[in-house]
């Protein structure tokens, strides 16, 4: 679907929501990575669970990867993001 915004150019829909989700998953990796909530954000259901797992067992001690990643994300572009983790599905790292 596309949009006519004011200046009169259009724009995909479907890139605003995929654009949106980097910030939103990157800054829920940063602030509650261990539970793997980024994760469910970006669809990777099977991912979120085992890190939702795995920081269990590890009483929060790999929820370092949710850190790191969500770092990564924040420092991706938006195409990259989009092209990376939506259009790839690259669920870790």
């Amino acid at each position: 679907m596309e949009v006519i915004n004011d200046n009169g150019n259009s724009q995909n829909q479907n890139n605003i929501n995929q654009e949106s989700k980097r910030v939103v998953a990157g800054v829920l990796a940063i602030l509650l990575g261990s539970l793997g909530i980024h994760k469910f954000i970006l669809g990777y259901t099977k991912e979120g669970v085992i890190q939702l797992v795995i920081s269990f067992i590890s009483c929060g001690f790999l929820g370092l990867i949710g850190l790191i990643e969500g770092i990564i994300y924040l420092t991706k572009s938006d195409e990259e993001f989009i092209e990376i983790y939506q259009n790839n599905q690259k669920p870790w790292f």
